[in-house]
């Protein structure tokens, strides 16, 4: 399979951004909390700026447009003439597609279960809440309830009070269900991978969340007991990736037609790569200026919604990993198979959970320890794989 024909020079290595990902990260966590203590109601007003379906804010406005920059830049590398190549390589697709949809979001519903509903319930507090949107729709009157959520009054405006547990465990969900992210393409590459079955995974699984992502999300969200607005979940898989899949195709087209490939390889692709790094800072800084609080009073926060998903993604990339063994796949398809279905697509699952759930909501903050935690984790997993490749000779 033909691989300089998608590739980018960023998938090479890291670049400065992506380098020092995890201190820009820490960077902004704090910039977060700094903000929110000295200008609690700047992310409050921009959280104000919303699109309003009836008397809910269904879309936040800036948060809508930094995900459309973090997420362009990664749907306009995509080639998707790899996509109809891939029936020559149906093993490692295969084997991806399978850890992807039929594994990853089910284990990770089940471990994060475990870990915050069960070993770490009574360190995050049996009797800590919080307060989530209202599912779009939804208009029940105040101490009615919905799944585990009653609804209570903040500010004038309609909540629902959820055990913080539970709205950690939907952060968990919406990561578990969102494979694949923009780094996927360097982890592929720093293991010496096959890029091309990279790039045909990112596209892959870019069109399976069209499908997949809000099925599989209501489905968990419901078992797990937390509100499942399913209008919300459709709209965010049109805003968050329909649209910049679109916009990323149409774009590709028109671009390399106009000044040809080379030049939207070397001059294009590189102007775009700062973009989504310093969108999803933005965001997060917005997220921490409302959870500073929170993990001031309880630094260990962090440390219980971490440690499930390490497990998870330890556990994900070593099935991927047997499995491609046990298959007699060759190095090159097994390490991006196994780093594909580790990694997650933790910008779709910020979005998501803030359109769910809300920016404040423990949710949103659920799927930013994602982020937190997936350079360094990643870079181990890459290391890993070096270190084995003659598993596969």
């Amino acid at each position: 399979m033909t691989t300089e024909a998608c590739i980018t020079k960023e998938a090479q290595g890291l670049s400065f951004f992506e380098k020092y990902l995890s201190a820009w990260i820490a960077l902004s966590i704090i910039a977060g909390i700094v903000l929110g203590k000295i200008a609690p109601g700047v992310a409050q007003y921009l959280d104000s700026l919303a699109i309003f379906v009836g008397e809910a804010p269904v879309v936040s406005i800036p948060i809508a447009v930094c995900l459309f920059f973090m997420m362009y830049p990664i749907m306009v590398k995509i080639d998707f003439g790899e996509v109809l190549m891939a029936g020559k390589n149906i093993k490692p697709v295969g084997l991806t597609l399978f850890v992807n949809w039929a594994v990853k979001p089910f284990t990770m519903y089940a471990i994060s279960l475990f870990f915050l509903g069960t070993l770490f319930y009574n360190f995050i507090g049996p009797e800590a809440v919080d307060h989530v949107k209202m599912p779009l729709g939804l208009n029940l009157a105040v101490g009615g309830t919905y799944g585990v959520g009653q609804v209570v009054l903040v500010n004038g405006v309609k909540m629902l009070q959820v055990p913080l547990w539970r709205s950690y465990l939907a952060g968990c969900i919406l990561l578990g269900i969102a494979p694949c992210t923009a780094m996927v393409l360097v982890w592929g590459s720093l293991a010496r991978g096959n890029d091309g079955h990279t790039l045909v995974m990112v596209a892959i699984n870019s069109l399976a969340m069209l499908f997949l992502f809000g099925p599989l999300g209501g489905f968990l969200l419901g078992i797990g007991r937390l509100p499942v607005p399913w209008q919300a979940l459709v709209l965010s898989i049109g805003i968050y990736v329909a649209l910049p899949l679109v916009a990323g195709y149409i774009s590709r087209r028109l671009i390399i037609k106009a000044r040809g490939e080379a030049w939207f390889k070397e001059k294009f692709l590189h102007v775009l790569t700062p973009f989504t790094i310093t969108a999803l800072l933005i965001t997060l800084v917005l997220l921490f200026s409302f959870k500073g609080d929170v993990i001031l009073s309880n630094p260990l926060t962090i440390l219980w919604i971490a440690i499930p998903l390490f497990i998870q993604t330890n556990l994900i990339f070593w099935l991927a990993y047997g499995l491609a063994k046990l298959m007699k796949l060759d190095y090159k398809d097994a390490a991006p198979s196994a780093m594909i279905g580790a990694s997650n697509h933790f910008e779709v699952a910020i979005a998501t959970s803030i359109m769910l759930y809300g920016l404040s909501s423990g949710a949103a903050l659920a799927t930013v320890v994602g982020v937190l935690i997936e350079v360094p984790l990643m870079l181990m997993l890459v290391k890993i794989c070096l270190k084995t490749d003659h598993w596969f000779s």
